[in-house]
């Protein structure tokens, strides 16, 4: 056999290999064939060519191996049990940047299914590997290291600190100062997905100086890049008072309030949830959104937006009325409670109606000015109706009821609150009878208005048990009253007084 021929049968060899490998990488990125191709023992065929003396058949090996590991855990669990990840972790470091990109990528998809997985990584060394890479020069290979990280940072505390004792948080912050998009949202993305557990996690990012380099994006035009910027300082104040004062110090606000009217609705959905994040913490703080115009532009958001999108923006008013009866007042004034009132009834979904109810209830339970407000919206019915209605959601029915309680308890409305002398449990029925029974013995148009309007007539018509509180409030409502007029609204009266009359002889 000739040298040429020799040779031809070695290019035909290789040449047979690469159509293998992207034929393999070719199917796997559709859906339909992975089934097919992990019968077929894809998986195994593949491991030898990752090995191979061709670094383009390695490359699109390892990219095949990432697209079946992406598309399920069992097959991500595959990659594990074949024992690939060791090899691809230790040519990390002798390969060239299209085959670091395609490594990240596998460690990447096998990494995102769980925790069990992304353990695998960190066991072969494959966070230090990434880290390594966060170092290269090429922006794509840094990119894919970044998100390979964040995927493994994102599922619990243990796995975050894995990352952050690799020495990736520097590095990452480095990553934001590039001049590349991608690259700056995936290290933003990353650096969020590690302060998110922990208070200690995000302090180290804090202290290798994020917050700056964050704050200094928040008016970037890049609307994926503000999400993530946005996402990251939430989970840095979510933690504690002092992480909170650090984002404000960062004058991110009144800036960040304008983003509330940008066009993305992510972008708008985070920038409230850093809002409500900041808020929850002290009174001090609430003042602060509330003094830069946040309080009024949440609202106003609330009222463009439905759904999910509305959640932080709703917990953000409850948080800020929680705190004091002013930053309650406040809500009130910038029109917080009608706009409430609206997310209650065009809303379905039960948590979303839970959070409305909890926030109602910090608005009301003040004072009976915030209770009259709460009650003037006609809101004392919607929340019983969500209380009592069998489908409610456990959660929905025990913060409407906490909410209708604690309002009730400091409402003097009576015009909002005679509707609840109907068809309410007694449970509920004692509150609005003790609130009737402390404004009615001061206020003589109240007790013409309520003979009139027929709960003296309602009142009689409760059984209560005798030398109970609610039996009590009915007393001392009946004390205010004539006693001629009490039993004449009383049941039974009308047949004792046609009884009168039959037994009565005219002289």
């Amino acid at each position: 056999m000739s040298q040429r021929h020799i040779i031809q049968v070695f290019e035909q060899y290789q040449k047979s290999r690469m159509q293998f490998v992207q034929t393999v990488a070719d199917l796997a990125s559709r859906p339909q064939n992975i089934e097919m191709l992990q019968n077929a023992g894809v998986m195994s065929m593949l491991r030898p060519l990752m090995l191979d003396v061709v670094p383009s058949i390695q490359q699109t090996a390892a990219l095949a191996l990432g697209r079946l590991a992406d598309h399920s855990d069992d097959l991500a669990e595959a990659v594990v049990k074949e024992d690939i990840l060791p090899q691809l972790v230790h040519s990390l470091a002798s390969q060239n940047r299209f085959y670091k990109k395609a490594a990240a990528f596998v460690l990447r998809a096998v990494a995102k299914h769980s925790p069990e997985l992304s353990q695998a990584v960190v066991a072969c060394g494959g966070v230090d590997a990434l880290v390594l890479c966060l170092e290269e020069f090429d922006p794509g290979v840094k990119e894919a290291a970044a998100w390979a990280l964040g995927f493994i940072a994102r599922h619990n505390a243990l796995l975050s600190q894995s990352v952050v004792d690799a020495g990736a948080v520097p590095l990452l912050v480095l990553c934001l100062l590039e001049p590349e998009m991608a690259l700056k949202r995936i290290a933003a993305s990353t650096l969020s997905d590690i302060s998110k557990h922990t208070p200690e996690l995000a302090q180290t990012v804090v202290d290798c100086g994020a917050i700056a380099h964050l704050a200094q994006m928040i008016l970037n035009p890049d609307a994926k890049l503000k999400r993530q910027v946005f996402s990251a300082l939430s989970q840095i104040s979510k933690h504690s008072v002092s992480l909170a004062e650090m984002v404000i110090e960062a004058e991110i606000f009144p800036a960040a309030v304008a983003c509330l009217r940008d066009p993305d609705e992510y972008v708008r959905k985070n920038v409230t949830t850093l809002m409500r994040e900041v808020v929850k913490h002290t009174p001090e703080l609430s003042q602060v959104i509330v003094n830069c115009g946040g309080m009024a532009a949440v609202i106003d958001y609330l009222g463009n937006c439905r759904g999910n999108l509305r959640l932080p923006a709703i917990m953000m008013l409850g948080y800020v009325a929680a705190h004091s009866e002013n930053l309650a007042m406040a809500v009130i004034l910038s029109k917080g409670v009608p706009q409430l009132a609206l997310c209650l009834s065009e809303e379905s979904e039960h948590h979303i109606k839970a959070a409305t109810a909890w926030s109602i209830g910090q608005i009301g339970h003040h004072t009976p000015e915030h209770a009259k407000a709460v009650a003037t919206a006609h809101l004392l019915p919607k929340l019983l109706e969500l209380y009592m209605d069998a489908n409610s959601s456990e959660d929905l029915q025990a913060k409407s009821k906490k909410a209708l309680k604690s309002v009730l308890q400091k409402c003097t409305y009576l015009p909002g609150l005679e509707p609840l002398l109907y068809d309410v449990p007694s449970n509920i029925l004692k509150h609005v009878v003790c609130q009737f029974s402390k404004v009615l013995p001061h206020d003589s148009k109240a007790r013409r208005l309520f003979v009139t309007s027929g709960g003296l007539k309602k009142l009689q018509e409760i059984e209560a048990e005798p030398g109970s509180l609610l039996q009590e409030h009915i007393n001392a409502i009946n004390s205010c009253f004539p006693e001629e007029i009490v039993r004449y609204y009383s049941p039974g009266y009308s047949e004792v007084l046609l009884e009168r009359l039959e037994n009565y002889q005219p002289a």
